[in-house]
């Protein structure tokens, strides 16, 4: 079936090309500078692949984001509106990065150039695979035949149950962000202390405990999806991991036997959330009651 609209995002989603495929979106990439240079990143890695970034960071690099640019974005919406179709952008989150205030210039300046066309941007308040999964799962809505406002109201809908869980192995980078202090670092490391973090209802990153060890870490990402999920069974769940893959691995197939969703997709955190959180980072992305 012929689709009016497209859906498109940013590499911030961390979707693999296969799952971009799968949600028949675009992905407009975001750039990282490491080592003084500056890289765009796309889904497949090609200017950095995402290993030798993390490899990089270890050996000290400092890694940095920029803001998203209103002509690139401009450029990457109106290659469809030439073409008669209709726009549906979904953004990062607003309260971690000034894309959706980008993004809203561009389709405003473009809804004057193409007044007879749709562009309709959405705050996601997401990012990493938070975002991704509510790409995929309006992409496969939009393949079910839904209208663009149809997919713009389900993702306005969802997006404040969509809940991001996630710890971190290596708390320099949270220190180096501002996200916690350099003594609490020092004592954090220490004491082998591991934060548990989320993404509240305003798109915020909110820590909100503190456990001891690695494996406490990661039974409380699963303790959070007990309490708080919804109808798991009917789920697709997501992890974001960077340089755990074992680990994410054994956190998706106790997920599976416990909560028996539909499936548990792993992917890799890229270098636009990636820069401020460090190798080590694994995230738990599901549908749930509250964020």
């Amino acid at each position: 079936m012929s689709q009016s609209y497209v859906i498109l995002t940013e590499s911030s989603c961390d979707l693999t090309p296969e799952l971009v495929a799968q949600a028949g979106a675009e992905v407009l990439p975001l750039n990282f500078t490491i080592e003084g240079k500056n890289y765009p990143h796309y889904p497949d890695g090609r200017e950095m692949p995402i290993p030798e970034f993390y490899e990089r960071m270890r050996g000290g690099a400092v890694a940095v984001t920029a803001a998203a640019n209103v002509a690139e974005l401009t450029d990457g919406m109106e290659v469809h509106l030439r073409r008669g179709l209709d726009v549906l952008f979904l953004c990062f989150s607003s309260s971690l990065s000034s894309t959706r205030d980008a993004c809203a210039i561009a389709a405003s300046e473009l809804q004057e150039k193409y007044p007879e066309r749709k562009i309709y941007t959405v705050d996601t308040l997401a990012a990493s695979a938070g975002q991704g999964l509510l790409v995929l799962l309006a992409g496969r809505r939009q393949k079910a035949g839904a209208s663009i406002e149809e997919v713009r109201d389900f993702v306005e809908e969802a997006k404040l149950h969509m809940a991001h869980w996630f710890t971190v192995d290596d708390l320099t980078y949270l220190k180096r962000g501002g996200r916690i202090s350099p003594t609490a670092a020092a004592v954090g490391a220490m004491l082998n202390i591991k934060p548990i973090l989320h993404v509240d209802d305003e798109g915020h990153l909110i820590p909100t405990e503190k456990v001891r060890g690695r494996k406490a870490a990661l039974a409380a990402l699963v303790k959070r999806l007990r309490e708080t999920v919804i109808h798991p069974e009917d789920q697709t769940m997501m992890i974001s991991q960077a340089c755990c893959r074992e680990e994410a691995e054994s956190l998706r197939e106790s997920i599976l036997a416990e909560f028996h969703p539909k499936e548990v997709l792993i992917v890799d955190l890229g270098p636009i959330i990636g820069a401020h959180t460090g190798p080590g980072l694994m995230a738990l992305f599901f549908l749930a009651e509250h964020r």
